[in-house]
């Protein structure tokens, strides 16, 4: 471990955990290779401990008024506004994305801060008077309780922010368990609750890996679970958790196409596949992987394609460059290998990414950019999420067909067409079995007044993240039936009540 590696470890309380912890994990700089952190892992009981502190605080935290709620939030955008190049630095420092993508994946998270802002109004209920003599229905939402937020390491900041405030805004208390590749923008989002006036106890973070989780998924404590992961590891939060009795949202894998007819505006549709496949070494579940292009137009789209790469500098995250290393050497070297089983398997290798220069030390977790043509539904490039930076161009002869591809794909998270028919686009909309949909948009990410999430293999449970499906899955809906009687009121009567 290099001398000036940092410990860290668990926020429980609005303060740093001092326990000593039976396991660590090293944290590397993926642009240098080098250790610069040793991350504290926690054991059941450690576990155990900070989900006491978060439902002390969730009893008093769930009646604190609407107007409080909503005001500790805005203080809260404004901290993390205020922060937001520093936490992005943490985020370059541990994952390895470019400071701008890091910048952007703050910025997105603050829009679901904005977002629970307008909780007051948000968890309004419905009323119905006089649905009997004297007698209204009301509609209330409360909150669940403590809730488990289960983030990866691609987006470190951003997707806990799919679910962090929203829980707070709607009166839980929550558990933070960040990925061990890259913990410390969780710590440092989560340790500026405090400083926006939430109470300590209501935002916690435990760092750990599959003990911790379990650990979370079995609590009786932990009211509800959300997950962003592998469609395994999603597969297997759900179906514990549930077991366990929980509420239970768990975001899986994905192989997102992208189709491009013959109408379509190639340069647009060039740079967008670029921007689409590469940003963030394709380290995105949104990311688009597989590219089909309804023939005659492949290869013209795929000179166009190469063109744009052979622009792209790869290297430190710290430098300007347009794509960082991959998160870990270990990572790397998976993606390298579905390189070569593309080659074996009889792609043709356009765009090689694990040959060039890369700016930056030679011991980081370098693959750049990589193209393969030719690509069919059999080869692994094209059945596995391989989250490195490979797109697979896959050609067919009609709309029809490449619908088929997308249809048949067992994930379902995005996807994205471009044309310039309306017809055909609309005609897509409808028909394509995804959960996210782009027109002429390679990442169909909702803005955060809508909600996030993907269908088939995509998702595991029934609520999407962020937007009102986030509020609804962080509270649960009572009924109230009311009579208030007048003074006058008096007699017996034995029969069955009706609806004068």
């Amino acid at each position: 471990m290099s001398t000036d590696s940092k410990r860290i470890t668990h926020l429980v309380g609005g303060s740093s955990w001092t326990g000593v912890a039976e396991r660590t994990s090293k944290v590397y700089n993926p642009a240098t290779g080098q250790v610069t952190g040793e991350l504290d892992l926690a054991s059941a009981a450690t576990v155990d401990e900070v989900v006491k502190v978060a439902h002390e605080a969730s009893k008093t935290w769930a009646q604190t008024s609407l107007t409080k709620r909503a005001q500790v939030l805005f203080a809260y955008r404004e901290l993390v506004n205020r922060d937001k190049d520093r936490i992005a630095q943490l985020i370059t420092a541990e994952h390895g994305k470019v400071l701008s993508d890091a910048l952007g994946e703050v910025t997105r998270g603050l829009e679901v801060i904005e977002f629970a802002c307008g909780i007051p109004h948000l968890l309004k209920g419905g009323y119905s008077e006089g649905v009997s003599t004297k007698v209204d229905v009301y509609s209330i939402r409360q909150p669940l309780g403590v809730s488990a937020v289960i983030s990866p390491f691609n987006f470190p900041a951003m997707v806990p922010m799919w679910f962090v405030p929203i829980a707070v805004a709607c009166g839980n208390s929550v558990v933070i368990k960040p990925s061990e590749k890259d913990p410390s923008a969780a710590n440092a989002m989560a340790g500026l609750w405090k400083e926006a006036g939430l109470p300590d106890g209501v935002v916690n973070v435990v760092h750990g890996d599959k003990e911790a989780v379990d650990r979370l998924l079995e609590h009786p404590d932990i009211k509800s679970v959300s997950f962003v992961g592998s469609t395994p590891i999603a597969r297997y939060v759900y179906e514990n958790g549930t077991r366990n009795g929980k509420r239970v949202q768990a975001l899986g894998g994905a192989k997102n196409h992208m189709i491009v007819l013959p109408d379509a505006d190639l340069d647009l549709a060039a740079d967008a596949a670029v921007n689409a496949g590469f940003g963030s070494a394709g380290e995105r579940c949104m990311a688009i992987s597989a590219l089909v292009a309804v023939e005659p137009i492949a290869d013209e789209l795929i000179g166009k394609i190469k063109e744009r790469m052979g622009k792209l500098t790869t290297g430190d995250g710290t430098r300007g460059c347009d794509m960082g290393p991959l998160v870990t050497g270990e990572h790397r070297d998976k993606v390298a290998g579905y390189v070569a089983a593309g080659v074996e398997a009889g792609a043709e290798l356009v765009v090689d990414g694990r040959a060039g220069d890369f700016d930056g030390a030679a011991d980081g977790f370098w693959l750049g950019p990589t193209l393969f043509d030719k690509v069919t539904p059999e080869m692994s490039i094209y059945t596995d999420e391989i989250f490195g930076p490979v797109l697979s161009v896959v050609r067919t002869s009609s709309y029809d067909d490449a619908l088929e591809l997308v249809n048949s794909n067992p994930y379902g998270n995005g996807t994205a067409i471009f044309t310039n028919d309306g017809g055909a686009a609309r005609r897509f909309q409808n028909e394509v079995e995804v959960g996210m949909v782009g027109i002429n948009v390679p990442i169909p990410v909702p803005m955060a007044y809508y909600s996030f999430g993907g269908w088939k293999n995509s998702l595991f449970g029934d609520t999407h993240a962020h937007g009102a499906e986030g509020v609804h899955f962080f509270t649960r809906g009572k009924v109230v039936t009311s009579r208030w009687l007048d003074p006058s009121h008096g007699g017996i009567n034995l029969g069955f009540p009706t609806h004068d």
